[in-house]
């Protein structure tokens, strides 16, 4: 039976390739979804998945890097007592408004300032040691290639932020933002466009760990001490996972995301079901004559159950890579497309998962395949 399976698709073909098609389409939906879902929510922890701290430090309560308050600067002393602390450098974070030289009108930048030498934990992985060298220029900035337009902007040319002049030294990759702009600047001209003179301190402080492995129970043993006031601490991978999944759900865009996920698999598995009801259809008198002959009708339904694996498997084939050309294309036009391991298994069980639906969904068609069918 599994053998009278493929050979039904190779030399009828035309009948199942609708349904290939419309499987493979819904996996690619599918797959450059979750893979834009990745990209632009991975963005919001960009500061914390590029740079080279393990442990964060900031206010209590804070749900993304965004969203951080000033603590007291002590805090650093009490990072620096504990023994597997290695290095320890404040980060500050400014919302800034961006004045152009061109006509662009102002556009919300993130302002973040960092240690400006080679050995700076934050942006490490994202910034070569001698780009960010330059931010130690007095008022120069680095601003992402993918955003030059939009801050109407080039490198060596002069903007404002918050009435401040600065200079673009650098342009960076990689450094997109979700609902503004990045800019990376130095500690003291991070201070210099702050305008809110109640901002003494650092908005986080980060520690690099002489064993990484230890970086939770490090953030544990940190945590809560009230002589220093109100601060906490995180693991960078915990810190990293809070912020995606507070702009996953707590804005509510992921749950859009999520609802528009499950419409493309129902009209995937809609679609998918009929052409496989039809390609059946199509064979039912085939089916009938087999039924005749001796086989059980639940030997036939194993036949549909092993096309609709089939027709999954090439679908999914195609999607695939069809996927990796449309993710390359997205890479060189700077578009957040980013796609694991765990995300690729899950977008190869929801196409699996849709072909199982439609072959039972076809499975019902063979109450037709009567053997009495063959006498009308």
């Amino acid at each position: 039976m599994v053998a009278l399976a493929r050979k039904t698709l190779i030399y009828e073909w035309r009948r199942f390739l609708p349904a290939m098609l419309a499987v493979g389409f819904a996996g690619l939906l599918q797959l450059l979804q979750l893979a834009l879902v990745l990209g632009i929510f991975g963005s919001t922890s960009v500061y914390i998945t590029g740079s080279s701290a393990d442990v964060w430090v900031g206010y209590p309560g804070t749900q993304n890097v965004g969203s951080g308050r000033t603590i007291n600067p002590d805090v650093e002393s009490r990072v620096l007592m504990d023994p597997a602390v290695q290095r320890v450098e404040p980060y500050i974070w400014v919302d800034g408004d961006w004045r152009g030289p061109h006509e662009t009108g102002g556009i919300s930048v993130f302002v973040s300032g960092i240690d400006p030498s080679p050995e700076g934990l934050m942006f490490s992985k994202a910034l070569l040691p001698s780009l960010r060298e330059r931010l130690a220029e007095p008022d120069a900035v680095i601003v992402d290639r993918s955003v030059l337009d939009q801050l109407g902007v080039n490198i060596g040319e002069t903007a404002t932020i918050n009435g401040h002049q600065v200079t673009v030294v650098g342009i960076s990759s990689g450094l997109r933002a979700l609902g503004g702009v990045n800019v990376l600047t130095s500690l003291s001209t991070a201070r210099e466009l702050d305008g809110d003179p109640t901002d003494v301190g650092p908005t986080y402080l980060v520690a690099k760990l002489r064993d990484p492995k230890q970086a939770d129970a490090v953030a544990a043993r940190l945590r809560g001490d009230t002589a220093f006031g109100p601060y906490t601490t995180w693991s960078a991978r915990d810190f990293a996972r809070i912020s995606v999944r507070y702009w996953m759900f707590d804005t509510g865009a992921g749950a859009g995301v999520l609802f528009l996920a499950g419409i493309v698999f129902l009209v995937g598995a809609v679609i998918t079901s009929q052409t496989l009801i039809a390609a059946v259809n199509g064979s039912m008198r085939e089916y009938a004559t087999l039924n005749a002959l001796g086989v059980g009708v639940a030997a036939l339904r194993r036949v549909v159950l092993e096309q609709a694996f089939w027709v999954g498997a090439l679908g999914l084939l195609g999607a695939g890579v069809l996927g990796i050309v449309l993710m390359l294309l997205a890479h060189s036009q700077d578009v957040p497309v980013v796609l694991n391991v765990p995300a690729a298994l899950a977008c190869i069980a929801l196409v699996m998962g849709l072909a199982a639906v439609s072959g039972l969904a076809a499975m019902r068609s063979l109450r037709r395949a009567d053997p009495a069918s063959l006498l009308r």
